[in-house]
């Protein structure tokens, strides 16, 4: 039960997001309710994907900072200018258990820039440094914690006392 209540709050929370897209108002306004509809569901579809994609694979993630909210899945980015809290579909997917990484915290913004990159398939180069160089999600959150960054629903295995 509990996760059909889920299931359907998510598809309330993207309709109601897609229904409110200028895009849509406009059309509606303009009395193309048939085709506002159309590109409603096929929004509610993408970020329906978007999330399933978080959910399934090994490095994707969403990390926040004051350029904006970003999803990264990968070789597909889902990003807007604004808070993790003004983003429907980022914070779904943080709720749903993607990780998150709230870089706001980060003041040391040269060191945060010289970070490596997440790497798409969840793997470590093995090039300790030099331009291009990736690295799997949880050894990103290990330097960007250092950082003062804040993770939530942390994908690394807890360390026993």
């Amino acid at each position: 039960m509990k996760g059909i209540l889920m299931q359907t709050g998510v598809l309330r929370v993207l309709r109601a997001t897609a229904a409110s897209w200028w895009r849509h108002k406009e059309l509606r306004r303009s009395g193309q309710t048939g085709q506002a509809q159309r590109r409603e569901r096929e929004t509610v579809l993408c970020d329906l994907s978007y999330l399933k994609q978080a959910a399934l694979l090994p490095n994707a993630h969403v990390i926040c900072g004051e350029g904006g909210t970003f999803i990264h899945l990968g070789w597909t980015t889902v990003s807007t200018f604004a808070p993790i809290e003004r983003f429907p579909l980022a914070t779904l997917a943080v709720s749903r258990g993607t990780p998150f990484i709230d870089i706001r915290p980060v003041t040391d913004v040269i060191a945060f820039a010289n970070l490596p990159r997440v790497a798409r398939d969840g793997s470590d180069d093995s090039d300790p440094c030099g331009p291009g160089r990736s690295v799997s999600l949880t050894t990103y959150i290990d330097m960007v914690e250092v950082l003062g960054a804040r993770i939530v629903n942390d994908p690394r295995p807890r360390q026993s006392i």
